[in-house]
């Protein structure tokens, strides 16, 4: 006669405090698990949905090695005399903590002369000259090395920089003053403005704010005097649709691209600006 196998004790029914707690232990599991997807994604979100690229310090090399080369210590940061550089914030993605230069808020005036962002930067993202291993960008590389107006009449008034950061470029004519055939009188950006810039005629050393040097000039050619490369932007007649001749601001080879036209523009927005990592077309 055969032994009956035992029945194992049926397992009691959950009860519904039971219930509601695995359900809020699972629903915070998921809420976790979202938060660290969204997270992971913060770097790539900005940078899929980025219009246009950072303007990158003197000496940047290409975006991508200049990003996998930056180790985000400041050190460029606190040595500008002019504090034109910051450090990307959330809204950069990948470039959160890396260097960059808001040209209109306050570009880079080479106040410094040898460029000091370069001298002071640790792993070579900042650079004079890149390694023969890393290419050059097209139109990148300058034709000469850029006479700085500052520096003009010392032995050595060039600055040791072999490409540019990007391009100037005339984007709104139709606002330019010189354009429009204008004088310009005053605060270029108004009293609220705290850009800062060395002039010559003041101090060559000690940059001060654009608000205490007003200008009285019968024709506005603020990007041209300001612009502290020699040979990279003048005043030029130029045949319009209409075949009249206007005074246009006109950019040249030795541009490097360092903001100061687009900071100096008292018009609003600014009628010339820095296109980031542009190549030069002649």
């Amino acid at each position: 006669m055969s032994t009956p196998t035992p029945q194992k004790p049926k397992k009691p029914a959950m009860s519904i405090e039971k219930a509601q707690k695995a359900r809020r232990k699972f629903l915070q599991s998921v809420g976790l698990a979202g938060g660290v997807i969204g997270l992971s994604l913060l770097g790539y979100i900005p940078v899929s949905s980025a219009k246009t690229p950072r303007l990158r310090p003197p000496g940047a090399l290409n975006e991508s090695d200049f990003l996998s080369s930056c180790i985000k210590c400041g050190q460029c940061v606190q040595v500008c005399p002019v504090q034109a550089i910051k450090l990307g914030d959330l809204n950069d993605g990948f470039g959160v903590g890396v260097p960059y230069i808001d040209a209109r808020e306050q570009a880079c005036d080479f106040s410094c002369d040898a460029v000091q962002c370069v001298l002071a930067c640790p792993t070579g993202s900042l650079t004079y000259k890149k390694p023969e291993f890393l290419k050059i960008s097209d139109g990148a590389m300058l034709a000469a090395a850029p006479i700085l107006k500052a520096k003009e009449k010392d032995a050595e008034s060039t600055l040791n920089l072999k490409e540019r950061i990007g391009v100037a470029r005339l984007a709104r004519p139709e606002s330019c003053l010189a354009v429009q055939g204008k004088p310009f009188k005053g605060q270029t950006r108004g009293a609220a403005f705290t850009g800062k810039m060395r002039y010559m005629d003041v101090d060559r050393w000690k940059p001060i704010p654009i608000r205490d040097h007003p200008y009285d000039l019968e024709l506005c050619d603020l990007c041209v005097q300001a612009c502290p490369v020699k040979n990279a932007l003048e005043l030029r007649p130029v045949k319009g649709a209409d075949g009249v001749e206007r005074m246009t601001p006109t950019v040249l080879e030795p541009c490097v691209g360092c903001g100061v036209c687009e900071m100096i523009c008292p018009a609003e927005p600014a009628a010339i600006v820095v296109d980031a990592r542009a190549p030069w077309k002649a």
